[in-house]
């Protein structure tokens, strides 16, 4: 575990070092980005098994059930909105493609007339991750599809199912201090001392979609209060929007219930590293060596939907969500797997609250 004192010593600390020499304090954002996806050295770019051998616990390293579960929700929608004619699946941000094998193999399983219509796409910028993903996926051969962006699908080309889980809390975020005194937003840049990353407050913040602050709130907002950021969760949000022509918008991240900006539970953001199962207090070390991640703003996302024409369906926590979908399956348990003390286990972490059911919250629109 980090104790505040690892020194940046590897190659993408390196590079970074050099960045910030060369042009002086950079954005937290700009910091994430790199640490998680510089091409060959970031976190997200090197193979990682979530689970207990890994940094962290996903809903996919649980087991297949979560993906089944997915599976025939899909299958109910495209039942009764998408009947006939080809459809599709795009998920964002399937890292080795674990996800889409579960769900895949349900529907082939259970499903094979909606496979033989299906097309599944999967959104990745990444030429390492494609890698890991063909292998994962070459069952399933010339039913799937990749695209660099969101945006490249084309717009209003989807018929079907756009998807994230646990995508949305990985993309940078700005990191912004409230100065009470001038009540305006300071943004937290990177800079390097010595041979350490280290804090500085920058000037007045300029980025996009930062919330008003009402002045009786302004006046109370604690000095050095602490918020994130995410422009490019809402531009993603906005251009998936743009690409679904008929169907379903739906994000599976962290996140809190209600709204999301001025939380006195959180004075210091809600940014955080792991490594090893283990919360760090250092977001700067080991640049590449630990995840990072923030809440979601789903009250932006929904807002960003909106704007796009999207209806919304719901929000819930991921308990919630899957105790639906498994109502829905004991009505027709012909057309689902056969339950056993295994998916009793899976079912249990999660959905209960200690686990994975509280912590994610889910979103959906549609068109």
């Amino acid at each position: 575990m980090c104790n505040g004192k690892c020194k940046p010593m590897n190659a993408l600390a390196r590079l970074l070092r050099r960045e910030i020499k060369q042009s002086g304090p950079i954005s937290f954002a700009r910091f994430m980005d790199l640490a998680l996806y510089s091409p060959g050295l970031g976190y997200y770019e090197r193979p990682r098994l979530p689970g207990r051998s890994g940094d962290f616990f996903t809903s996919v390293s649980v087991g297949p059930l979560f993906g089944q579960l997915l599976a025939f929700q899909f299958a109910l929608w495209f039942d009764a909105r998408l009947p006939d004619g080809p459809v599709q699946i795009v998920e964002t941000g399937a890292h080795d493609g674990r996800l889409a094998a579960d769900i895949l193999t349900w529907i082939g399983r259970r499903r094979p007339d909606l496979l033989a219509r299906l097309r599944y796409w999967l959104v990745d910028p990444s030429p390492a991750r494609r890698v890991w993903q063909e292998k994962t996926l070459r069952p399933w051969g010339r039913r799937i599809g990749w695209a660099r962006q969101i945006s490249d699908m084309g717009g209003g080309q989807v018929s079907g199912v756009i998807f994230s889980n646990e995508f949305l809390d990985s993309l940078p975020v700005h990191r912004l201090a409230w100065d009470a005194a001038g009540r305006v937003w300071r943004e937290w840049q990177v800079a390097v001392q010595g041979e350490s990353f280290v804090w500085r407050l920058g000037a007045t913040a300029s980025v996009a979609g930062l919330p008003p602050v009402p002045g009786e709130l302004a006046a109370v907002l604690p000095d050095g209060f602490v918020i994130e950021a995410s422009p490019l969760a809402a531009a993603w949000w906005s251009e998936a929007a743009a690409v679904l022509r008929r169907g379903k918008l739906l994000a599976i991240d962290y996140g809190p219930g209600g709204e999301a900006w001025f939380r006195p539970e959180k004075p210091q953001g809600t940014l955080r590293a792991f490594a090893r199962h283990q919360v760090c207090a250092d977001l700067l070390a080991r640049p590449g060596g630990q995840d990072l991640t923030a809440d979601v703003n789903f009250s932006s996302l929904e807002e960003a939907g909106r704007k796009a024409g999207l209806r919304t369906e719901g929000r819930w926590r991921q308990a919630q969500f899957l105790t639906h979908i498994l109502a829905q399956t004991r009505v027709r348990p012909e057309t689902f797997e056969p339950w056993s003390s295994k998916s009793a286990r899976e079912f249990q972490t999660l959905t209960h609250p200690e686990h994975l059911g509280e912590r994610f919250q889910v979103l959906l629109q549609s068109r």
